[in-house]
């Protein structure tokens, strides 16, 4: 039963922008349109030079782009994969992209980070 009711809380997230307990990510309007966005409003991103369920972005990397960790048992559903970093933590990946929030974004809704280096961009949903 608790594995329904994971269907429907990711489902539910997913289609009404409700924060499901477990992800830690949810889908949010920006100027951008429909955006994933961390569990504070913080808008999520992927990186190009990242591999499917694979981080390149280590050391100072991950200090400007935060990896949107996972809990040790957090678990996966359909698009919503776990990778397993370099150093160990463990990291939320959509549709096998890993994702990331920014550093220079000061409030929900910001997008400052879409574009940068050419290499990184607003994960949509």
């Amino acid at each position: 039963m608790l594995k329904v009711g994971f269907v429907v809380a990711l489902l539910a997230g997913a289609v009404l922008g409700a924060q499901p307990a477990f992800a830690q990510a949810k889908v949010g309007e920006t100027s951008k349109g429909k955006t994933l966005v961390d569990g504070r409003g913080m808008t999520l991103y992927v990186y190009d030079r990242d591999t499917p369920e694979k981080s390149n972005c280590n050391g100072a990397c991950a200090q400007n782009w935060p990896p949107l960790t996972a809990a040790a048992d957090a678990k996966t559903m359909e698009r919503w994969t776990i990778i397993v970093r370099d150093d160990g933590t463990r990291q939320w990946a959509y549709q096998g992209k890993p994702l990331y929030s920014w550093a220079k974004d000061s409030k929900p809704g910001d997008v400052t980070g879409d574009g940068v280096a050419n290499a990184w961009h607003v994960a949509q949903p």
